[in-house]
């Protein structure tokens, strides 16, 4: 296995990592996966054999489309990476920030030959990354005024969970768990394993007196049992709006409460007027178009 050290990325893109809320050491790992992925062991011969080695030039990454960015330190962080220290790398816009097409996210001067082996693992990142807030932002677009959020789940890439939640979050989301020990979830199977939605319940409070319970229901009859219990948080599952409106009577505060499962951007505005808290939209991650982000070089004079 190939070590990938943190060091490569420079102070400054480091300290702009950590400050979103993303662990560099897990960045740099990951750049450094699909560097390596990309090379297989060779090199680029298309690159090596068209461009001269000392040939320096200016990649601009550059919106084709509209959208929501995300991941531009992610970005910089792989021209760091493969440029090194001698390339300078601007960051045009910032994360979270709209862009239309034309607009330049991000300008990288360094060696031709590096600029070219970093632009797809760049472009991979800051694509898909920007994807998931755009369809972020759509959602809470289509919610504003009514008191809702809308919330990612576990449907993640493997290894890329972090990333793409803080993708949620530049496109005005907020996160659920972000692991299966920072907040407990009692679905389906664990009440049929344990005996019953109340008793599921009771079993984690009890073992984890201090993690946050969340459960699922799948009938207004459930929800009663587990607002009994003193559930923190409730799942509405496959619920209909009508049932939502019934749930959030029947609760009068005593717990947060989720919609969850079926719910499309068409029908994102009724579900959040129903007086629920969260949607959970497990497609913000799972679903989400690519954002189209090319990159055009320019050799210098």
């Amino acid at each position: 296995m190939t070590e990938h050290s943190s060091d490569r990325l420079g102070a400054a893109i480091t300290a702009e990592l950590a400050a979103a809320g993303l662990d560099p050491a897990q960045v740099v790992d990951l750049i450094g996966r699909a560097v390596d992925e990309d090379l297989d062991g060779g090199v680029d011969v298309t690159t090596t054999a068209t461009v001269p080695p000392e040939q320096r030039a200016t990649l601009d990454l550059v919106a084709r489309r509209s959208g929501v960015v995300a991941g531009v330190p992610v970005a910089a962080a792989v021209f760091s990476y493969v440029c090194g220290p001698e390339a300078t790398i601007v960051e045009l816009a910032t994360d979270g920030e709209s862009v239309l097409p034309g607009t330049a996210v991000l300008s990288v001067t360094g060696r031709t030959h590096d600029l070219l082996q970093a632009e797809r693992p760049a472009l991979n990142l800051l694509g898909h990354l920007s994807g998931i807030a755009t369809a972020t932002r759509e959602w809470v677009d289509a919610i504003a005024g009514t008191g809702a959020a809308v919330r990612d789940t576990r449907k993640t890439t493997p290894g890329m969970r972090r990333l793409e939640k803080y993708a949620v979050r530049c496109g005005g989301g907020v996160n659920h768990r972000m692991s299966l020990s920072d907040a407990a979830l009692v679905k389906d199977n664990h009440v049929v394993a344990a005996g019953g939605v109340a008793e599921a319940f009771e079993a984690v409070r009890t073992r984890f007196p201090g993690v946050p319970v969340e459960v699922e229901v799948d009938s207004l009859e459930q929800l009663d049992e587990v607002l009994e219990a003193g559930a923190d948080l409730v799942l509405l599952d496959n619920f209909s709006p009508d049932q939502m409106r019934e749930a959030v009577r029947r609760n009068a505060g005593r717990a947060l409460l989720e919609a969850s499962g079926g719910l499309s951007i068409g029908s994102a505005a009724e579900v959040a007027s129903t007086g629920v808290d969260y949607l959970a939209v497990g497609a913000l991650t799972h679903s989400a178009p690519v954002l189209d982000i090319g990159a055009d070089l320019r050799q210098e004079s």
